[in-house]
């Protein structure tokens, strides 16, 4: 059930912060089987229209709720940033009904085979992402006016990536992680984020050296290069040289800690062998 993936009282361990006047993150505790601390992250974004797109919804909080009437109110898009990152669309669709669903191929039909989970209801999606449009191509000009659209269609969570560029901000999901999650566990009391014992602090380690930007990223890059894209590597690397060749400089991942200004160069950094089409 989804329910067991939700802090008890998301309002309570929820970091909200701007990033740039027109982009603000909603960070929160997330431990992927329960045991390793990735963390999980909304990404909200005031579009030069003056309504919202939320990327990756996290829990509607009255925080949250507050935040939003802050910022204008109206949200047009919901984007589900993956596969994975979708249990809160529901809940906002139904906050905000006139709201345009946006996801990858797969994730329509993954929802319709969940049963009795109240999180998880029907919900019409407005624009699916797939390998003949990865661009965004067919979504509304207003949409594309602020931003430039990748689908991963070659990463096993079928990735939908952003660059909104009034801004220079790359928004993503599970494309790459930036570990350990700082920001989305400090309002976790320490006691609770130590919860586990030994032996899950031997696998956060083990998890996070494979999913850390610090120094050359070795183990970033070799689950990059050996496990994300093992299945389809050209075709991987041509998503990931179109992203590249976007102009952004801070980059927001779903799970780990937000770069920001250096955020190409840790990107370059990541997908080296990628961009450049061998290692």
């Amino acid at each position: 059930m989804s329910s067991k993936l939700i802090p008890s009282d998301p309002d309570e361990v929820m970091v909200i912060r701007n990033i740039t006047p027109n982009i603000v993150t909603l960070s929160v505790p997330f431990s992927r089987f329960g045991v390793v601390h990735v963390g999980g992250r909304a990404t909200i974004i005031r579009m030069t229209t003056g309504n919202l797109a939320v990327f990756s919804p996290v829990a509607l909080t009255h925080s949250v709720k507050a935040k939003l009437a802050e910022l204008g109110g109206t949200v047009d898009y919901l984007v589900a940033g993956d596969i994975e990152h979708h249990i809160f669309l529901s809940e906002w669709k139904r906050e905000f009904p006139a709201a345009k669903v946006i996801g990858p191929e797969g994730l329509p039909e993954k929802r319709a085979k969940v049963h009795n989970d109240d999180k998880i209801t029907p919900i019409d999606f407005h624009h699916v992402l797939t390998d003949e449009n990865h661009d965004g191509r067919g979504l509304d000009q207003d949409f594309l006016a602020d931003f430039d659209v990748e689908y991963v269609g070659a990463h096993a969570n079928k990735e939908v990536v952003l660059h909104h560029k009034p801004d220079r901000v790359l928004i993503q999901a599970d494309l790459f992680f930036n570990l350990p999650a700082v920001e989305q566990y400090s309002r976790v009391p320490a006691a609770q984020r130590q919860d586990g014992g030994v032996v899950h602090g031997l696998l956060n380690r083990f998890f996070q050296s494979f999913q850390s930007t610090q120094g050359e990223a070795k183990g970033n890059k070799r689950f990059q290069w050996y496990v994300l894209s093992a299945g389809n590597r050209q075709k991987y690397n041509e998503s990931v040289r179109r992203i590249h060749a976007w102009d952004f400089d801070t980059v927001i991942p779903c799970h780990g800690e937000t770069m920001e200004k250096n955020g190409k160069e840790i990107f370059n950094k990541v997908f080296q062998w990628h961009i450049q089409g061998s290692k």
